[in-house]
């Protein structure tokens, strides 16, 4: 089979779904027949880690710099590069496998007041679980958080990418193994780790974050281009996601056919 050259543009079928997410697992340049084809080119759920090892003040800070890198220039610009085929955004924090939640429902990005209403419904989220208990509590369930995010994004089938983008600072430890968690090929899981903001000892954060994408890498990463990010603390958190983000969005360029 002849190699595509570098910005050719391939024409999808009618019916072809299909096609649309090779191409988009190849990252190459589709050219769309009809606009009615357009109905979204990704879908895009995000989980954030709300365990015993996270406080307060590194709760809202995946928040904030969540909501601060989906509203970032760089994101931004990304999200709204085709309107008639938007992105598909949602949220949902995880902690035990009784403490999953929802705190973004599906929205479709196809305006900057779109991105500007998920921000400010982001900023606007308190934590649910009562912060003692789950202080109290080690279990982190990071596998039950595969498996919400995973039904999530079997909402958005016709979307002809499928990611879920989960976030975390420690292993999995009860529940569902990551690793056992069966995931179809139609979908992509990417992680962001997180280091401690103030280790004990300076080397140790390197070596921890080093050891954690290694886990993420074998147990969690699944599907074509699959990646980790990582942030050396929840401080860096936002540049960690804005980066993440902009890697998730720019897989996929889509030209519209000439008349």
């Amino acid at each position: 089979m002849k190699k595509p050259s570098p910005g050719r543009v391939w024409k999808i079928p009618a019916t072809g779904k299909v096609a649309a997410r090779l191409a988009c697992a190849l990252g190459l340049s589709v050219a769309l027949p009809s606009a009615a084809e357009a109905a979204c080119r990704q879908a895009l759920v995000l989980g954030l880690d709300v365990s015993g090892s996270v406080d307060a003040q590194e709760y809202s800070l995946q928040l904030n710099g969540l909501a601060d890198a989906i509203a970032s220039p760089g994101v931004a610009e990304r999200l709204l590069a085709m309107p008639e085929a938007p992105v598909r955004l949602a949220a949902f924090d995880w902690s035990t496998t009784e403490r999953q939640r929802v705190i973004l429902p599906w929205q479709e990005v196809r305006t900057r007041a779109d991105i500007t209403a998920i921000a400010a419904q982001l900023r606007g989220t308190q934590r649910a679980f009562n912060a003692a208990a789950t202080a109290n509590s080690t279990a982190t369930a990071l596998g039950t958080a595969m498996t919400l995010g995973i039904s999530m994004l079997e909402q958005q089938e016709e979307c002809w990418k499928l990611t879920l983008d989960i976030s975390g600072d420690g292993k999995n430890n009860t529940g569902i193994a990551p690793q056992d968690v069966f995931v179809d090929n139609r979908y992509t899981i990417n992680g962001l780790v997180i280091g401690a903001d103030n280790p004990p000892i300076g080397d140790i954060r390197l070596i921890e974050v080093a050891d954690l994408s290694s886990y993420y890498r074998t147990t969690v990463l699944r599907g074509p281009g699959a990646f980790v990010e990582t942030a050396l603390g929840f401080r860096d958190f936002e540049r960690a996601m804005t980066r993440k983000l902009i890697r998730e969005l720019e897989g996929l360029v889509i030209g519209r056919l000439m008349p």
